[in-house]
């Protein structure tokens, strides 16, 4: 979620100033945290009309694939073949992105997102028996790391492509 960082204030001298005083840690932070969400606001162009066109379409697309090549595959040929189809159609995308998740001051880890998008819609693949509550929350953890509002998971071991859109504030 929000990377939030302790800085200390240095004076002109170089020495610091506050030192541990967590009023200057929760200041600083606040300021990191408005300028992250100016600058994903600028990135962030659609509106929900606008996810909700390109969701359709990805959708059409990806049934367009699963009809093509059936169930059966593991999850990695549905995505190539559906990057083949984003491609003709000229839709962006970025494929297998990892994205760092802090907690306050700390690194934890990172998480690896099947594809973004035009940096709007998170898009996880899967080739299981049934979609279940953790695919979900899977799901909804990537778009709160990325401060999006749309993903889709899109299950391709289902007889029909089993869709299930998740939304984080929409």
């Amino acid at each position: 979620m929000a990377e939030l960082a302790y800085a200390p204030a240095l004076g002109a001298g170089g020495e610091t100033l506050g030192g541990s005083n967590p009023s200057i840690r929760t200041r600083t932070a606040k300021a990191r945290n408005a300028r992250r969400k100016a600058t994903l606001a600028k990135t962030q162009k659609m509106d929900t009309d606008e996810l909700n066109r390109l969701s359709n379409k990805i959708i059409g697309i990806a049934i367009g694939v699963h009809k093509e090549l059936g169930p059966g595959f593991v999850e990695k040929i549905y995505q190539k073949a559906l990057i083949e189809e984003l491609k003709k159609v000229g839709v962006g995308f970025e494929e297998e992105k990892y994205v760092k998740v802090h907690y306050k001051d700390k690194e934890l880890g990172q998480q690896r997102i099947d594809l973004i998008i035009e940096d709007e819609i998170v898009l996880e693949m899967k080739s299981i028996e049934k979609i279940g509550n953790i695919h979900i929350a899977q799901l909804l953890s990537y778009l709160k790391t990325l401060d999006r509002k749309l993903g889709l998971i899109l299950n391709f071991a289902e007889p029909k492509l089993a869709i299930r859109r998740v939304v984080n504030r929409l």
